[in-house]
């Protein structure tokens, strides 16, 4: 039934739509070797940092690829947002896992965290589309992934709908957290799909804050160029 299913609708490449060859699953072996990796965690480039650069402090960062519009790289993220193409967010948090499973400091990380979706949204998509990517990646480290901590408190306004500035300032004050006893001192890797502002990520470092001396590094798919 499956290779039946193949015949007549034969699966796609997510980043360019091309018929994806025997082997080759969910992106195409062209596209795996084109798409902009960033290493950044190999490297002394510090974007995310320098953008939230007296906003909140970062330990860690890392991001699998460059972002720009009318690229690969939006076409996989969008596929995964609005397409139902949940099966990428495992699939990219295993590609940059296995990256960062390399690297000693990204050992000292305590637990893995998602930034969250209100329920309204999760209710209207399905899925958290960076769940799977960071349980890749908390597997890949062999950490625990906790997705009950943090937890967002108002349903904000699709991004790409805002102008720069209220991107930034419209999720500030939309996050909360449960607890803050059993994560005292820890290191958690906070993952996300996009990092444009860094209003997202501010926001959350807002309500992590909350928590006695955490320590918090991020991990995103992709980072705006």
């Amino acid at each position: 039934m499956k290779s039946l299913l193949k015949l007549f609708f034969p699966e796609q490449c997510s980043a360019c739509e091309t018929i994806l060859s025997e082997g080759e699953q969910l992106i195409c072996t062209s596209c795996r070797h084109a798409l902009p990796v960033t290493h950044l965690h190999t490297t002394t480039q510090k974007p995310i940092k320098k953008l939230l650069y007296g906003r909140t402090s970062l330990n860690l960062e890392a991001a699998l690829f460059y972002f720009d519009k009318k690229t690969r790289v939006q076409q996989l993220i969008h596929n995964l947002k609005y397409r139902g193409q949940e099966g990428l967010s495992d699939f990219l948090g295993q590609w940059l896992g296995a990256q960062l499973a390399e690297e000693a400091a990204f050992s000292q990380i305590d637990c893995v965290m998602p930034v969250p979706l209100h329920k309204s949204r999760l209710r209207e998509r399905g899925y958290n589309q960076v769940a799977g990517f960071g349980k890749a990646i908390a597997q890949c480290l062999n950490k625990p992934y906790y997705d009950h901590i943090l937890y967002r408190t108002k349903a904000t306004r699709t991004q790409v709908f805002l102008n720069r500035v209220f991107r930034g300032t419209e999720v500030l004050d939309s996050f909360a957290v449960t607890e803050t006893a059993s994560l005292q001192g820890k290191h958690i890797l906070l993952v996300d799909d996009l990092i444009t502002t860094g209003g997202t990520v501010e926001g959350c470092a807002l309500a992590l804050e909350k928590i006695p001396e955490i320590k918090l590094s991020v991990a995103v798919m992709a980072i705006a160029q």
